[in-house]
């Protein structure tokens, strides 16, 4: 098997290697190549591999070590966020316009230099929405879509890949309300992929790629209980229905 900057070139369909083949430098790349089927995708996610790579590139394949994982019920929900959703300004929904926080999770951010949400994954991801796992939670502020966030669920793993804010606190109240709703959509660990002082700031915490992987053969093997799309509904709504509490 050819290969290419030290990891191996798989062609469409391949098996991927053990991951403890991994690069320490940069951290976690185990492989290129590949597709970016929805039979692909699934294999990897099961085993905790995540696509990210920019536009003319090969997909890259990831599986980070250490691996950064929220509980839901671990959220840090602060003084501040816990006002912000008393006010019930904001609206909640899933599943209502997974493209559109797609795309917004693609635009152009200041502290970034182009997106690794090329053409190529949208397309790879709406067909996985399609197919039942991958989802997104939107918020709404006036009918206009100002958060929100993404993912894959397989199991009662959710498998975080990006998120977006166009008012304050507007993707951490989503991600608030997700962990809120654990229960009732069976999500008990939630992957956050690499570490950062923003989600470690909300509860996230990093444990050994060996841990991750034990947890995910518990978890992944589990039946999906994600069968609920929700239309636009403010957290007081939310929190009526699913005997939730601030």
């Amino acid at each position: 098997m050819p290969t290419r900057i030290g990891v191996p070139w798989l062609p469409p369909g391949a098996a991927f290697p053990p991951t403890s083949y991994a690069l320490r430098e940069p951290d976690g790349l185990l492989a290129m190549g590949n597709d970016l089927s929805v039979t692909t995708l699934l294999r990897a996610y099961r085993r905790g591999i995540f696509p990210w790579f920019s536009d003319g590139q090969p997909p890259l394949w990831w599986t980070p070590d250490p691996r950064l994982v929220l509980a839901p019920d671990r959220f840090h929900l602060s003084r501040s966020l816990r006002k912000q959703l008393r006010r019930d300004l904001f609206q909640f929904s899933i599943d209502q316009a997974f493209t559109r926080v797609m795309r917004a999770c693609a635009a152009p951010r200041e502290s970034q230099d182009g997106t690794w949400i090329t053409d190529e994954m949208r397309a790879a991801y709406a067909a996985l929405h399609e197919a039942g796992h991958a989802h997104s939670i939107e918020v709404w502020q006036d009918q206009e879509l100002v958060g929100g966030f993404y993912g894959v669920n397989l199991g009662s793993m959710f498998f975080g890949e990006s998120m977006f804010s166009r008012r304050t606190d507007a993707s951490k109240a989503a991600l608030a309300l997700f962990c809120q709703l654990h229960p009732a959509h069976g999500i008990t660990l939630i992957d956050c992929q690499m570490e950062t002082p923003h989600l470690v700031s909300l509860g996230a915490r990093p444990i050994s790629r060996v841990n991750f992987e034990a947890l995910l053969e518990t978890r992944v093997c589990t039946e999906n209980r994600w069968s609920w799309p929700h239309p636009p509904a403010r957290f007081s709504e939310y929190a009526a229905r699913y005997k939730l509490a601030l």
